[in-house]
């Protein structure tokens, strides 16, 4: 996820993918593992790109929470919160993260309950922090809030879940980091991750290859550094009858129904509607 300046700069030096890149998308660099085939293509569906091509989250019902272009509310644009990224529903509560323009020196999540009130948290970046504000994933026990900056990186970012997690402050109150992600391979443009399992991530990169990364963590996390091993799940499909760059966009994992989905915006001029693409195991 990146501010409108850094998504231009960024695309301008891409080069189309050929036969030969999508057929090396499953290699993540020299010397990575990559995962034997675990997911099984089910079906794809299409949303609005204004509404739903920033990513989605699952709630306990099945139904689904899309975010776009349009969802940033006006309270919040206005406040300076000009991007929104991937969310995730936890415990009924739905967490998204905002990032502002370049400069900024902060970043924030926005936690809305059940009820459907809104109540948000920010950070002050640390040193060496990037501003972007990538993707909101809360562990499976409900208490840490994964997400992710832009660009090459060897981490994830992890938070004391605001709300379910009792260490974690007030609103008002700066939300610190906890202990980070220490991934054994970089990886590239994530915009999103979702947990399988407390153990298992799984990641949506838009870096060349454009594919579906697995992060697995050495242990649970605790709140203390934790280590994570990425290999490569599979590559994540670029079809369209418009030709050009597409872009990998938000993830979900539905632990109730085992459905994966994936989000990607194809060229123009038919970016107007992303693509939600729907995986089964096995």
């Amino acid at each position: 996820m990146k501010p409108p300046t850094q998504r231009r700069t960024r695309r301008t030096g891409r080069r189309l993918l050929t036969l030969t890149a999508a057929l090396g998308a499953l290699a993540l660099g020299a010397g990575t593992a990559t995962a034997a085939p675990a997911w099984t293509e089910t079906g794809t569906a299409r949303v609005s790109s204004l509404t739903g091509s920033q990513g989605l989250g699952s709630r306990a019902d099945g139904s689904l929470v899309y975010r776009g272009l349009a969802s940033v509310p006006l309270d919040l644009r206005t406040a300076g919160w000009e991007h929104i990224g991937d969310p995730d529903v936890a415990r009924g509560y739905t967490f998204d993260a905002y990032q502002g323009g370049d400069g900024t020196t902060k970043k924030m999540f926005a936690v809305t309950g059940p009820d459907g009130k809104r109540t948000t948290y920010e950070h002050t970046l640390d040193q060496g922090e990037l501003m972007n504000n990538s993707f909101a994933s809360v562990s499976p026990d409900g208490q840490w809030l994964v997400s992710g900056e832009w660009g090459t990186r060897s981490r994830l970012q992890v938070f004391p879940a605001p709300v379910l997690n009792p260490s974690a402050p007030a609103p008002g109150a700066n939300l610190p980091q906890a202990g980070q992600i220490s991934l054994d391979k970089p990886v590239d443009n994530i915009q999103g991750c979702d947990f399988t399992d407390a153990t298992h991530l799984l990641c949506s990169s838009d870096g060349s290859t454009k594919q579906v990364l697995e992060v697995t963590l050495d242990r649970p996390l605790d709140g203390t550094p934790v280590a994570g091993h990425v290999t490569s799940a599979f590559a994540i499909p670029q079809r369209s009858i418009c030709s050009g760059t597409f872009e990998a966009e938000g993830i979900d994992y539905d632990d109730a129904r085992g459905t994966l989905r994936v989000e990607m915006v194809p060229p123009s001029p038919c970016l107007v509607t992303t693509t939600v693409i729907s995986y089964g195991k096995g």
